[in-house]
């Protein structure tokens, strides 16, 4: 699974990085705006971890805030579009979520940023228990996955409370990819974040009026079906 992931990942690197930006209405006018009012102006001396952050558009955004950022991502070829997109202006390391111990000091990072990428992570208990350890006591931990009510639909067994692996098939530059995610249930994503961190908001975001404005029919959708689900979050640790 991971490897298909990091394969996957490789080839939408180039579509992440020259497409995404300005063309994926559910990123720049749903995900997106969503999470960024979660999270403060003025990031002078935060030091915050952009946990998957694919072609670097968080961190760009982040490091724009003035935050001190640290990125990550499993595919190489996403590490290499961040590279260029900003440069000395952050690190940005290989890392798989799921390892046994991330390479960062305890009590080193005031924030985490994780938009969309822990719904490639099959278990969360250690990532979690990593990120808990990482974060300051009363760091914030800001994650969006995809929402149990759209994935749902894309399940073969229809078990709503089974962690599935799914396979969706995203069509991209005129080809077909299969990207592979796990959906769980609602209570398991909150019950595994309450079980290292206390939740301060939950959000369903919806849709902006500029996506009306460019994809009304798919507004429509949003505002009865949602896709994204968003988590704000505060370390435990004393």
């Amino acid at each position: 699974m991971k490897e298909h992931v990091k394969e996957t990942f490789n080839l939408l690197a180039h579509i992440y990085e020259h497409n995404v930006d300005t063309t994926s209405l559910y990123n720049i006018e749903y995900e997106r705006p969503s999470m960024l009012k979660q999270l403060p102006e003025d990031l002078t001396n935060k030091k915050v971890l952009d946990a998957g952050c694919a072609a670097g558009w968080y961190t760009d955004q982040l490091i724009k805030r003035g935050a001190n950022v640290v990125a990550t991502d499993i595919s190489q070829e996403m590490v290499a579009a961040t590279k260029r997109r900003v440069g000395s202006f952050a690190e940005v390391v290989c890392l798989d979520l799921e390892t046994t111990a991330m390479p960062f000091e305890s009590n080193s990072f005031d924030i985490i940023v994780s938009s969309l990428t822990l719904h490639y992570v099959k278990e969360w208990t250690q990532t979690f228990r990593e990120f808990q350890r990482i974060l300051k006591p009363k760091g914030v931990l800001l994650f969006s996955v995809h929402h149990p009510f759209m994935d749902i639909k894309m399940s073969k067994n229809k078990d709503y409370f089974s962690t599935e692996l799914i396979i969706d098939k995203w069509e991209k530059a005129g080809k077909e990819i299969e990207v592979p995610f796990y959906r769980r249930p609602i209570h398991s994503i909150l019950n595994e974040t309450m079980h290292h961190f206390t939740i301060e908001h939950v959000m369903e975001p919806q849709p902006t009026i500029n996506f009306k404005l460019q994809a009304e029919e798919n507004y429509e959708k949003l505002m009865k079906n949602p896709h994204f689900l968003i988590i704000r979050a505060i370390n435990k640790d004393e």
